[in-house]
């Protein structure tokens, strides 16, 4: 079994060998091995959907303690710039596999981007309304007539009508600001809006560590409305001609997270210096703990980081097009690739 990511036509060798250098993408090709025969890994590029948090540490510690080495993969991680941007690129093979969320993932795969989940490892939704524990908002009754920042077409802002329908508040009664997502934050951090709409896991500990100030949360699951988040995708040919380099990225990373829930501290002590915009070690400490809740539903629990059940994710299909983020709801298989199940044990 040989690792082939990839063929680029219509470039000599020499070409080749820069190209490679320059992109960072993996290029295996014919001289990659199994892992474990000889010692050697391939080369495989990973863009993440944002710059480096929390919810990462388990990449950072995984390459750090070997387990992707003995896989036999030589990770490099990038950053992202929006699970869109990261769908894409990986669509368009710029990476050879990209983080990104569930919701922005199908959206473009209907969108006609050549690409797949091959693991939903955040099956929980993160998505959550953020206040300031020192303000009245204690239930979600109480953003009526409250402004919330929001961030137009992402996943959180999409849903949050259907997230304040199941609450019980008319949705003409919260007043919506469109922010980009450092403009969320400044504006909550300012006393501009009463809160903002976005990941619990990832603004919530950097606005705590901005305000020295307590975050309430307002979570979507604690309505009843969950949906996945962030996991594994790959361009389907890349699926096509290396399901074992595949299979490989799925069971490495499945394994570096099943770890990194072991050792949260080691794990986020991985990430130093990897990022120049990489928050403090105690704010990324707290946003992997908040991550580790999110990793399974009642479906999964109990099971190796990223397995999917096809129940979850006909939930999740059925809720994106409720939203209309879908247009409909179609079968899981047309977004999802069922034969990569981690076989590493949790």
């Amino acid at each position: 079994m040989k690792f082939g990511i990839r063929t680029l036509t219509t470039i000599g060798a020499a070409a080749l060998a820069s190209a490679l250098v320059l992109t960072g993408c993996g290029g295996g090709g014919s001289d990659a091995k199994d892992p474990g025969t000889d010692g050697k890994t391939t080369a495989v590029s990973l863009m993440l959907n944002w710059y480096p948090y929390g919810e990462h540490a388990p990449f950072y510690y995984g390459v750090q303690e070997g387990i992707f080495a003995k896989h036999g993969i030589d990770l490099k991680i990038s950053a992202g710039q929006g699970s869109t941007k990261t769908a894409q690129a990986t669509g368009s093979q710029q990476t050879d596999f990209g983080w990104a969320d569930a919701p922005a993932v199908l959206s473009n795969i209907d969108k006609g981007v050549k690409i797949k989940s091959v693991g939903v490892f955040l099956q929980t939704t993160p998505s959550a309304v953020q206040v300031f524990a020192d303000s009245n908002i204690r239930t979600p009754a109480d953003l009526a007539g409250k402004t919330i920042a929001v961030s137009a077409g992402d996943a959180p802002t999409t849903t949050f009508p259907v997230y304040l329908d199941k609450a019980g508040v008319p949705a003409d009664q919260v007043t919506q600001q469109s922010l980009d997502s450092a403009g969320k934050m400044s504006a909550m951090l300012s006393g501009r809006v009463d809160g903002l709409i976005g990941f619990a896991h990832d603004q919530g500990p950097t606005i705590a560590n901005k305000s020295g100030k307590e975050v309430r949360y307002l979570r979507y699951s604690d309505q009843g409305l969950s949906f996945f988040s962030n996991g594994l995708i790959a361009n389907q040919a890349t699926i096509q001609s290396s399901p074992e380099l595949v299979q490989a990225m799925v069971d490495a990373t499945s394994e570096a997270f099943a770890a990194a829930v072991a050792k949260p501290e080691a794990a986020v002590a991985a990430m130093e210096g990897k990022d120049p915009q990489l928050p403090p070690q105690q704010v990324l400490l707290q946003q992997w703990q908040q991550t580790i809740p999110l990793l399974s539903t009642p479906e999964t629990a109990g099971k190796a980081p990223g397995t999917n059940s096809e129940a979850d994710w006909r939930a999740t299909v059925d809720v994106l097009s409720s939203a209309k983020l879908l247009d409909k709801a179609e079968d899981p298989a047309k977004y999802w690739d069922s034969n990569f199940t981690p076989t590493s044990k949790p």
